[in-house]
């Protein structure tokens, strides 16, 4: 190719392939997967049905959701040698680097690793949604110096994860509140992540080694990891009446406030009235009115003075902490959620695939000769 074309900073507003996965409706604030609108896919269908969606194209009927969700409960157990090497990683280590070399792990443990026809690679999706909560929950559990639980297939996915994490399964409205954000953060578009594991796969690697790298990708903090950040900003503010100073500071210095913008919505991300319901849900089943009460100022002060709309994380990170998680866990769940849209784009890179490799513009030292000694 004679010619280059010169790409702005950060791919901004460069159209770099097709999808059928999911698209920004950025005008009317909107996100639609496979041509649904997120908010009602959280109003109206489950986590298991939104994954089933993005991954095999389709909303199941109660058949194939059976038949998923059967599935996903007998491929929860993790090897007796992953749980070892689990309890052998840091007690320190964030619980994404653990979750990283847990699925790594996964890939070394299957024989078909190379195998990438689409049949098999479902397979291996039916494996990793099932597995990845497990790894999540025993990597915490091992973090605060107790034994891992094992799955109970009697539960539903959600349900399961927290008992796996606590020993118990909380009230309805705290797992319905858990489940939309589940939806919610399935799928994205060509975010920083999901673009990592297409690239990974437009090598030929394999999907263990695509879901890897998307949560080495997801862990930073102006990605995935936001939602720690809005829980440790909550945090240092402390109380409601701190609130409005502490905003209207940070934009009088011209401070970036975690959960707050977003690259491709101007008018508000379409994302947040689902989760901020589900958050003030979880306020209320857990009696506590604090943190909903700081995110309200702040979102006040912030819209009004600079007429920036919070995102996503923004309502997810309080509403995961009052549901008991701890904030370095809020990026793995995260990971629960999205590998099916991870999934759903390695298959359809697959499917006309041609290796992403983007030129540089060279801007150092001309060519010079090496000094001699």
């Amino acid at each position: 190719m004679s010619e280059k074309i010169i790409a702005p900073k950060g791919l901004v507003g460069v159209v770099v392939d097709q999808t059928a996965v999911s698209k920004v409706l950025a005008e009317e604030s909107k996100l639609i997967y496979r041509g649904y609108a997120v908010d009602e896919l959280a109003d109206k269908s489950t986590s298991d049905e939104v994954a089933y969606l993005l991954v095999y194209g389709h909303l199941p009927n109660a058949e194939e959701l059976t038949a998923f969700q059967s599935k996903e409960a007998k491929n929860r157990g993790l090897s007796k040698e992953l749980l070892q090497a689990i309890t052998l990683f840091p007690k320190h280590a964030h619980p994404m680097d653990v979750l990283q070399s847990a699925i790594a792990f996964l890939g070394m443990e299957d024989s078909r690793v190379w195998e990438n026809d689409r049949e098999t690679n479902l397979d291996k999706f039916d494996s990793l949604y099932a597995k990845i909560p497990s790894i999540v929950a025993a990597g915490y559990r091992n973090s605060i110096g107790k034994e891992a639980i094992a799955p109970n297939p009697e539960l539903g996915r959600v349900e399961n994860f927290f008992y796996m994490c606590f020993g118990q399964v909380p009230s309805k409205d705290i797992l319905d509140a858990f489940d939309v954000s589940l939806i919610l953060y399935a799928e994205h578009s060509f975010n920083a992540s999901t673009f990592t594991t297409r690239v990974v796969t437009s090598t030929t690697s394999d999907i263990y080694s695509a879901v890897v790298a998307g949560v080495g990708a997801l862990k930073g903090p102006l990605h995935g990891g936001a939602n720690e950040q809005v829980m440790y900003v909550l945090k240092e503010i402390g109380e409601p009446d701190k609130a409005k100073a502490w905003m209207e500071n940070k934009i009088a210095n011209r401070e970036k406030v975690m959960g707050f913008g977003h690259r491709v919505y101007r008018l508000g991300d379409s994302r947040v009235p689902s989760m901020k319901k589900a958050m003030h849900k979880v306020s209320d089943a857990v009696g506590e009115q604090k943190w909903r009460q700081i995110s309200d100022i702040l979102e006040e002060v912030m819209v009004g003075a600079k007429g920036i709309h919070p995102n996503l994380d923004f309502p997810a990170g309080p509403a995961y902490y009052m549901m008991g998680f701890p904030i370095d866990l809020f990026t793995p769940i995260f990971v629960m959620s999205r590998v099916s849209g991870w999934v759903a784009h390695i298959l359809e890179q697959n499917v006309d695939n041609k290796i992403i490799r983007p030129l540089s513009e060279y801007v150092g030292e001309g060519l010079r000769p090496v000094p001699s000694k």
